[in-house]
């Protein structure tokens, strides 16, 4: 890796391994974003377990295209990131700095699927503020929430709890980690998750 790179990437990533219950608000959006304070850090009854078939789904991307879980058994291996909303402060963290991380998702075999529950003109503004991001952004908003729910994700506001579910190539369901909805998920606890594939 080259010095100037390395000078950039290197505090990147440690500053993804920090605690995030440390911020309370966006690093990268301060004040531009809604800030709904602190929320009931679980709202939700997962309907999933380690070891089942993850439930297949078609969302509507972004990007415009349908994209379905299925597309990617035999594959990649999946991590689903449910996410509460746009445009709030742990959401405008988390997703973003995979960004910084696609060459470990990469090395693992492994692509993202981020969901919410917002439209997709809400979602399109949200991602182009962060600056493009390398995965398929997906909606699941109509009928809302149906995947969330399927998972046992979806919160009593209508929004989904942040969560992280591994899927491996055969489709089946190997982590699961469903964070307190304040807090971002640290990138060290999702690696040790991808190793375990192997």
């Amino acid at each position: 890796m080259k010095p100037m790179i390395r000078s950039l990437v290197i505090p990147a990533l440690i500053l993804l391994l920090l605690p995030a219950a440390l911020f309370g608000t966006s690093l990268i959006y301060g004040d531009k974003i809604y800030n709904p304070g602190q929320l009931k850090p679980v709202d939700s009854r997962l309907k999933v377990s380690e070891g089942q078939m993850a439930p297949d789904f078609s969302l509507r991307a972004v990007s415009g295209k349908p994209v379905s879980l299925s597309d990617f058994k035999g594959k990649q291996n999946v991590l689903i990131s449910f996410v509460p909303a746009a445009w709030t402060p742990v959401c405008s963290d988390q997703w973003p700095g995979y960004n910084l991380a696609r060459p470990l998702f990469e090395k693992r075999d492994t692509t993202l699927l981020g969901i919410t529950t917002d439209n997709i003109p809400t979602l399109f503004a949200w991602t182009r503020e962060m600056g493009d991001l390398w995965f398929e952004v997906l909606s699941d908003f109509w009928p809302h929430g149906k995947v969330a729910d399927t998972y046992g994700v979806l919160r009593s506001d209508g929004t989904a709890d942040r969560a992280l579910i591994l899927v491996d190539k055969k489709g089946i369901i190997r982590w699961i980690h469903v964070s307190d909805i304040n807090v971002r998920p640290e990138l060290g606890m999702i690696m040790k998750a991808l190793e375990g594939l192997n």
